[in-house]
């Protein structure tokens, strides 16, 4: 067995001619599934505005998720924390905690999950943007709220004893793909969670956030999970053929084209015609099973990771659910084929 835990991160897609309730219908059996092959961690994530995606509400999700399985573990990758007053985000939670004990993780993000339209959208004060210098008091006082850590003199220190109870709390985690989350995370005491299929270049930045780390009562040592792109097929070519809907929807995302999730055989046409779109250096871990762990194998090491969460986009659900049977399988999580 490996060194670090294995978890999984959907984005819920929704492929050409599908729609956001049948993304959401594959995201519960995803879950169901992942969580009888023997995953550790089932997040969610946070996106807005997009015709490709249908997690818009990752609090709506975890709940319905974790009622849906038995053990895995449920959580936000992540809940965009500029959007909300961080009480809110602790009563949510908090509740969450309630409904399925032991099993809530909180991931917090600093970033819009949307362009500016969407974010000014998002607020209730449309008149001005709202400034992002203030997210680590934000941070702070989330965790203040849920370990009731408050100052006695603060005026939200009451607000504690109206959470929720009898869930405990959740596991709190900071998620990021810059520098400047790795510090806050080091700072805060907080277990790290970088995204690696958008920066592959964080070897750097996972080294300063275990330098900055200050132990807390939520963690003693510094603790890095790694999310990465991940997608296996019993062939190789079958695997970058798999891959190939996600190469178009990010290359046209990144020229500000929002599509829903195209069929292989458009993306394959699509980047035929322009085949400079894959030229952006991002990780993309895809093969056989035992290619497939030997990337991953060589992310945790680059990192030195404890976890790794896994992460796609593909039109094929039934693809997507052998991917994630492959890895366990390789990794000997669960049989091959247990939870098929």
């Amino acid at each position: 067995m490996p060194a670090y835990t294995l978890s999984v991160l959907d984005q819920s897609p929704i492929a050409e001619g599908r729609s956001a309730a049948d993304a959401l219908a594959d995201t519960l059996d995803l879950a169901r599934h992942c969580d009888a092959l023997g995953y550790y961690r089932y997040w969610v994530a946070e996106h807005h505005a997009s015709p490709a995606l249908a997690g818009a509400a990752p609090e709506v999700l975890i709940g319905p998720i974790a009622q849906a399985t038995k053990k895995i573990r449920v959580g936000s990758g992540g809940i965009m924390l500029p959007h909300y007053s961080p009480f809110k985000v602790a009563e949510v939670f908090g509740l969450l905690s309630a409904l399925a004990p032991g099993r809530i993780d909180l991931g917090i993000g600093r970033a819009p999950g949307g362009d500016g339209r969407t974010m000014i959208a998002l607020q209730r004060d449309r008149s001005r943007r709202m400034p992002h210098d203030d997210f680590p008091n934000n941070l702070a006082e989330l965790v203040d709220h849920f370990a009731g850590s408050l100052p006695d003199d603060h005026p939200f220190a009451p607000l504690a004893e109206t959470l929720p109870s009898g869930g405990g709390m959740p596991e709190i985690w900071l998620l990021g793909s810059s520098m400047d989350s790795a510090l806050w995370a080091g700072e805060a005491g907080l277990p790290y969670c970088f995204a690696d299929f958008i920066n592959r270049d964080g070897a750097a930045i996972a080294s300063a956030y275990r330098e900055r780390f200050q132990p807390s009562a939520a963690l003693a040592e510094p603790w890095v999970m790694v999310a990465s792109w991940a997608i296996a097929a019993e062939d190789h070519d079958e695997a970058v053929r798999l891959g190939r809907p996600g190469a178009m929807l990010g290359a046209l995302l990144r020229r500000n084209v929002l599509i829903p999730v195209p069929t292989i055989e458009t993306a394959e046409g699509w980047l035929a015609e322009h085949p400079e779109a894959t030229a952006r250096r991002r990780r993309a871990i895809v093969g056989t099973p035992r290619e497939v762990r030997a990337g991953i194998d060589e992310a945790a090491e680059e990192y030195g990771a404890d976890e790794m969460m896994l992460v796609n986009i593909m039109s094929d659900h039934a693809a997507r659910r052998q991917s994630y049977r492959l890895i366990a399988g390789e990794y000997g999580l669960a049989e091959p084929g247990q939870a098929a």
